[in-house]
């Protein structure tokens, strides 16, 4: 099968067209600036990256250039449209309705409309996605991803707040968690690596980038994970704060006279690394240099995410009652050597030793821990495109 993936955000849209049965990237790109100007960057396996400037007033527009660059006369993955037999997309907020991908159907998108309040900047796109694939490719056969499906197997203890009861049954105010597909490829990926027995193992996978989140799987099953209703929760992240005292909204709403959304605008935007290191960079590398430099504000920043990275890890090593590997993931999980190693150091204790040489290195597969280390640290780049293809493959089975 040849699986479209389409990865929509508010302004923007990416998306890969990876033949199954090899698991190959025929071709992928993405579309900058939808609804501002309109870029679109599309590369053919094997060819170098085309970038095209147009308008995109919305969606439709950047979907249609996608399909007209794959089916494009000299550069084009494949001939025509027909080739693609399913697409799959990726949907942020599945609520509690979905705890796997699912076939796209009518009662789908009244479920996502359903839950969209509880993701207000992404699953509108996400949707707009879907509608737009389903006008411009009638018949086709389409999958819903969910970032939050994975993380649907936690138990009760581990996803409500302590907050009345009552908000959770009214408006479902809960742990969902995100990162979800990411997660699960990671988790499995780990286990086939390392030659472990997914369903009789506990892994924690350390999503870390921008965004990031740590999930604690136990036999294959996400029993906890950092982030909760919203992404802002959990880590210190690149601009979000992570977990904070609540009290804290409303004593800067009255010091800095803002309302809720201000506090929360500051709280997913100029928090983080990047807040504390005075709106330096939210950028990893860009901090590192400047800590080599003496720069204490830096220092510092790096300081805070990889202690609260370190004990989320040991919370989840609790809540399994032990661990057998713990993989690193995303931008800086698979590229950040040094903060790996800051991450990893302090746990002596469960018998870890990190392998120094091969820490420095990134983007591959690789244990990094010592071969006599009691707990096997990795190294597992993600890929959420190819879980998403896979997804929808097994979702449809023989439906093409």
């Amino acid at each position: 099968m040849k699986v479209l993936v389409i990865n929509c955000g508010s302004s923007s849209l990416k998306y890969q067209l990876i033949d199954s049965d090899s698991e190959e990237v025929l071709a992928k790109g993405l579309c900058e600036r939808i609804g501002i100007d309109g870029r679109l960057v599309y590369q053919k396996e094997g060819l170098d990256k085309e970038i095209t400037e147009a308008p995109m007033p919305t969606h439709k527009e950047a979907i249609k250039m996608v399909l007209d660059a794959l089916t494009n006369d000299k550069t084009g993955a494949i001939r025509s449209l027909k080739e693609i037999d399913a697409v799959g997309h990726r949907v942020v907020h599945g609520g509690e309705k979905f705890a796997c991908s699912a076939k796209v159907d009518d009662a789908m998108i009244k479920a996502l409309e359903d839950c969209s309040d509880l993701a207000p900047l992404h699953n509108p796109a996400n949707l707009i996605g879907i509608n737009v694939c389903k006008e411009l490719m009638p018949g086709v056969p389409m999958v819903g991803c969910f970032d939050t499906a994975f993380h649907q197997t936690m138990p009760e203890k581990a996803y409500l707040y302590a907050i009345p009861i009552e908000y959770y049954e009214k408006y479902r105010i809960r742990k969902y968690g995100f990162h979800g597909t990411s997660h699960s490829f990671v988790s499995r990926e780990t286990a086939k690596f390392l030659g472990l027995d997914l369903n009789n193992s506990k892994i924690i996978v350390c999503h870390l980038g921008n965004g990031a989140s740590v999930s604690a799987v136990k036999n294959g099953k996400c029993v906890d994970t950092s982030m909760g209703l919203t992404p802002l929760a959990g880590l210190a992240m690149g601009t979000r704060s992570g977990d904070l005292d609540p009290s804290v909204v409303e004593f800067l709403g009255k010091k800095l006279n803002l309302d809720a959304s201000g506090i929360l605008n500051i709280l997913n935007k100029k928090s983080g690394v990047y807040g504390l290191s005075r709106g330096l960079s939210s950028d990893f590398r860009d901090l590192a240099d400047a800590a080599k430099k003496g720069n204490h504000d830096a220092e510092v920043a790096l300081e805070v995410f990889a202690y609260r990275v370190k004990t989320t890890i040991g919370a989840y090593v609790a809540a399994m009652d032990g661990v057998d590997a713990i993989a690193f993931t995303a931008g800086i999980g698979e590229n950040d050597g040094a903060t790996r190693a800051r991450i990893m150091d302090g746990f002596s204790y469960l018998g870890i030793k990190i392998d120094p040489e091969k820490n420095k290195l990134r983007g591959q597969n690789v244990k990094i821990s010592t071969d006599d280390s009691k707990v096997a640290v990795c190294v597992i780049p993600t890929n959420e495109e190819l879980a998403i293809c896979r997804d929808t493959v097994a979702i449809l089975g023989g439906d093409k």
